[in-house]
């Protein structure tokens, strides 16, 4: 997503003129958008992506089983 964002703000200041960022080759400028989908394949290639999605979804389990055991008085205390 970096790489994107990166790549968004070069291409603006190299299309617009803008600094010396109008002196870089055209390479240079779009480099950052071939590194993010290299990011991207290597991410779903190794299972990066899938295996914080199922993080997310453990944590977001976890806080429901929480927030019932909460409401229902059940809470275990943690021991000390």
């Amino acid at each position: 997503m970096y790489f994107l964002l990166i790549g968004i703000v070069v291409l603006t200041l190299k299309y617009l003129e803008i600094g010396p960022v109008a002196t870089l080759s055209w390479w240079i400028v779009l480099l950052p958008f071939a590194l993010a989908v290299a990011w991207w394949a290597w991410a779903d290639a190794s299972g990066y992506t899938k295996q914080k999605e199922i993080d997310k979804m453990a944590k977001r389990k976890q806080h429901r089983i929480d927030k019932q055991r909460d409401a229902m008085g059940m809470r275990l205390k943690k021991r000390k």
